[in-house]
């Protein structure tokens, strides 16, 4: 079984947040590789890395980075696959900021979808419904993972008639 998604990091202090994608990756059972990159410390490794993800059967890339956060962009400019980030917060980041920021101003020619802060769920729903649009299995496992948010929120609201309130109304 070849990985169809990278998911990286820019260090494994990212793991934590991360992981949440490779669970949704689980989830839908789509192949995927995990690994630490640093743009700042092993720029060459993520050139080759990147450069190479196509060939090795990658279509999606899961970029997390913290601080300066220059991860997912590096990727994104040495390879055509899509690539989506996540801002991750870190010891060094302001709040996060830092690293949304630097994800999702990216200069023309060099896209990054950028899901919101430590939004490495979001990430790999994102890399399932784009394999999605070539893959009918996939499809099908997109949908009934759409329908059962649905039925979700339809037992929340069932849920929520039990609390009673001298003025309600519904």
């Amino acid at each position: 079984m070849n990985p169809l998604v990278s998911i990286i990091m820019g260090s494994t202090s990212d793991m934590p947040v991360m992981q949440e994608a490779a669970k949704i990756l689980d989830h839908f059972e789509i192949p995927f590789e995990i690994n630490a990159l640093s743009a700042h410390r092993t720029p060459e490794k993520v050139e080759a890395y990147a450069s190479s993800a196509y060939d090795r059967g990658i279509r999606v890339v899961i970029a997390g980075a913290g601080g300066a956060a220059h991860l997912p962009g590096v990727m994104a400019a040495f390879t055509p696959v899509p690539v989506i980030g996540v801002p991750c917060r870190s010891s060094i980041s302001i709040d996060g900021w830092d690293s949304i920021l630097s994800i999702l101003q990216m200069p023309p020619g060099i896209p990054v979808a950028t899901v919101g802060l430590d939004g490495a769920r979001n990430a790999g729903i994102l890399a399932a419904q784009i394999l999605a649009t070539g893959d009918k299995n996939i499809y099908a496992k997109c949908v009934q993972f759409k329908k059962e948010l649905k039925e979700k929120i339809v037992k929340a609201n069932e849920d929520l008639k039990e609390y009673s309130f001298k003025f309600r109304v519904n």
